[in-house]
């Protein structure tokens, strides 16, 4: 089997992660790195043993598949160049500013049979791909995600940079179109958001409160799941999955008429699983497990809430 030629656009944070991954896979061939950043693509490309570059573009036609790093307003224009050239992308989330351009590029790949997928990288945690057997019909759902400060990724929202992650996997275990949002936040430190909270009421009564903060004094990635004749609690953290049924011969323990199972999983790298998976659909050709539709709702959402916390500010705060 041929290896896939693969790039990574913008070698950051994250993006210097990718091309580690890429580069250590058996069936990949990692052709280059870019940067507008021309020593840290240096820096990056000769840990590799590969090639640096300052202009993505002089990539177009040599690879069969990128992984695009690059800040949110530079997802879809970068995008656009490498699907026209007839290149299988993946986009780190959220994957657009706007849905005009989600659309566009939704659109293009599907008319030039490209593979396109986002970057949602909670959905490849074990505990994550677990609740698929577990999850039937919840009811109610309250999700936290808090993060202490960090400098990075505060040009967005906490809606775009942490909030979106569970948007997305609820959207996805519930499977019913969303009803109602009311949402409320504030900026604290940063010009944007950096907490927020919203109330999401599917068309099929689930209602869903999901909490997303980066000025908290402790990390907790959490979600709990409620549903008939049982409770589901999530923690992405340390991929352990607290299950709590009703069984009426179970008189006795801290739920009465209930058995209560932990399951815990194994450590997992799963940015590796990420691109792993990425890597073959490319071979394979079937759909991604997020795909561009799948990221086009989540942001969709996303931007609604955005939009009421903005419009709240302006009314409300001098």
């Amino acid at each position: 089997m041929d290896k896939i030629r693969v790039a990574v656009i913008g070698v950051g944070y994250l993006g210097k992660f990718h091309a580690q991954k890429y580069s250590a896979m058996d069936n990949v061939q990692l052709v280059g790195v870019a940067d507008i950043d021309r020593s840290r693509a240096a820096e990056v490309a000769a840990g590799l043993g590969t090639r640096a570059f300052a202009d993505y573009r002089d990539l177009l036609g040599c690879v069969d598949a990128v992984s695009i790093v690059v800040p949110t307003e530079s997802h879809y224009a970068i995008g656009l160049d490498f699907l026209q050239h007839d290149v299988d992308v993946l986009i780190e989330k959220p994957m657009t500013s706007a849905l005009e351009q989600a659309d566009a590029l939704i659109d293009l790949a599907d008319s030039s049979g490209r593979i396109l997928q986002i970057g949602h990288l909670e959905r490849f945690n074990p505990a994550v791909l677990a609740l698929k057997d577990i999850v039937d019909h919840p009811m109610f759902i309250e999700a936290h995600r808090l993060s202490t400060f960090k400098d990075r990724c505060t040009d967005v929202s906490v809606v775009l940079d942490l909030m979106i992650h569970d948007i997305d996997i609820i959207m996805n275990v519930v499977k019913s179109e969303i009803k109602s949002i009311h949402a409320a936040g504030t900026p604290v430190i940063c010009k944007q958001a950096d907490i927020a909270n919203v109330r999401l009421q599917f068309e099929n009564g689930c209602v869903a409160n999901v909490t997303a903060s980066r000025i908290s004094t402790k990390n907790q990635r959490k979600i709990r799941l409620f549903q008939k004749n049982a409770y589901i609690s999530v923690d992405f953290a340390s991929r352990e999955i607290v299950l709590i049924r009703r069984n009426e011969n179970h008189s006795n323990g801290v739920v009465p008429g209930a058995d209560i199972q932990q399951l815990s999983f194994s450590e997992a790298d799963v940015l590796e699983d990420e691109l792993v998976s990425f890597i073959q659909t490319v071979h394979t050709r079937k759909p991604p497990i997020v795909s561009g539709r799948s990221g086009r709702k989540a942001l969709a959402v996303a931007l609604n809430i955005m939009d009421q916390i903005d419009a709240a500010i302006k009314r409300y705060l001098p």
